[in-house]
Formats: structure tokens, sequence, C-alpha cells
């Protein structure tokens, strides 16, 4: 059905459902996989690699790897972890709806010290998650898409965490039309914060309280 298919041939005509099946039936499947021609193998696994994620299957990840045919160019772009990152973030860029992104984002965590990259790859996958950091163009994120996109870019590559956030609060003072909003939302995270801090004490005196008279 989708052999001799490119990637991106396949990614259009493929259902949800279908790519899924193909993920559980076939890629993670040794016997059925090993019937399909190598090069079909090939392409199933750079499209599965765009979507494992969305399917809730981080933990098939493992299996997913070992799985992974050999790439001639393997030598030039890596091993099976970076073919998989390398296919992540090419379909992370591609993505403009909201809930989709933050699904990605949250799941994207899982990649945390789980893998050995090339130099390449984990600056091609910094560099995509960066580009969500910041309001306007070329993605245009929205706000929480640009916190989650922080959140998985610190917990990923936590060294220069804070040299990023002071480089990205130099840029956001380049642009004054987003300081009304920014200092709006500065206040309200203060006031939650503030708010939350007093329930804590609240329920910790409460309960000392409770455990004194007892």
């Amino acid at each position: 059905m989708f052999f001799g298919l490119t990637s991106k041939q396949t990614k259009g005509t493929s259902s949800p459902y279908f790519r899924q099946y193909l993920l559980e039936e076939v890629a993670l499947e040794p016997m059925r996989l090993n019937r399909i021609p190598v090069q079909a193998q090939r392409e199933l696994f750079l499209l599965l690699s765009r979507f494992i994620l969305f399917y809730n299957s981080v933990d098939k990840i493992d299996r997913f790897l070992k799985q992974f045919p050999i790439f001639p160019n393997a030598f030039l772009v890596g091993g099976p972890a970076d073919f998989f990152v390398i296919e992540l973030a090419d379909q992370l860029q591609k993505l403009k709806v909201e809930p989709v992104l933050l699904h990605y984002l949250s799941q994207i965590k899982v990649l945390q010290g789980g893998m050995e990259l090339r130099m390449t790859t984990s600056t091609r996958l910094k560099a995509c998650l960066y580009s969500f950091t910041s309001p306007g163009g070329p993605m245009f994120p929205t706000r929480a898409v640009r916190h989650a996109a922080w959140d998985a870019l610190d917990l990923l590559f936590p060294v220069g965490r804070y040299p990023r956030h002071l480089i990205s609060l130099f840029f956001r003072l380049l642009y004054p039309w987003y300081w009304p909003s920014s200092c709006w939302n500065f206040i309200i995270s203060c006031i939650k914060a503030v708010f939350y801090s007093l329930l804590r004490l609240l329920f910790s005196g409460r309960d000392k309280l409770r455990g004194a008279k007892n």
C-alpha cells in the first residue's frame, strides 16, 4: 500500500489510524517488517518518526529505534536516534495548530538524556525549539506554545539556559509593541505566585495546628 512511496507522498495519503497501524503492527513486528523491501522500510521509519509522539507512543521509542533500518548515508547523518530527531524537528516546524504543537512539546521531553546525538542533530533540535520561543515570524507561536517551547528547551538543553533567556529578553525589548502584553502577563504571573504561596502557607499552618491539637 505504501511501498515505493516517499515519506512526503505517504504522509499525504495515509490516515492517522493507518499510520498508527504501521507503527504497532509493522514497524515493531520484525517478522512483518522483514517482508517488505529495505527502501520501503526506510521510508516507513522516516514517516513514523514524525508522528510517534503524536500517538502517545513514547514508551515504544526504544523498540522503534532498535528496529530502525540501516541508511546508506548513516556515516554522514548518524545513527537511528539522529534520523529520528531530524525528522521530528522537521515535523515540528511544519505544525501550525496550537493543541498539536503543545502535545508534541510536552511529549518531546522524553528525549532528555536518553539518546546519543551528533552535535549537528542536537543543534538542529535546539534551533527548532528556540524558533518557538519568540513571538512573531516565522513561526508566530502563541504564548502557550512559547512557554512550552521554553520548558522543553530548558529541560533538554540545561547548559546555557540563563544566557538564552537574557538574549531573548534583550530582543523582546527591541519590539515595544510587545511590552504591554508582557507586562500584563508578568503581573498576572506574580499575582498567581503570591496567591498560591499564601494558600500553601494557609494549609500548612492549618495542618500544623491540627497536629498540635492531636
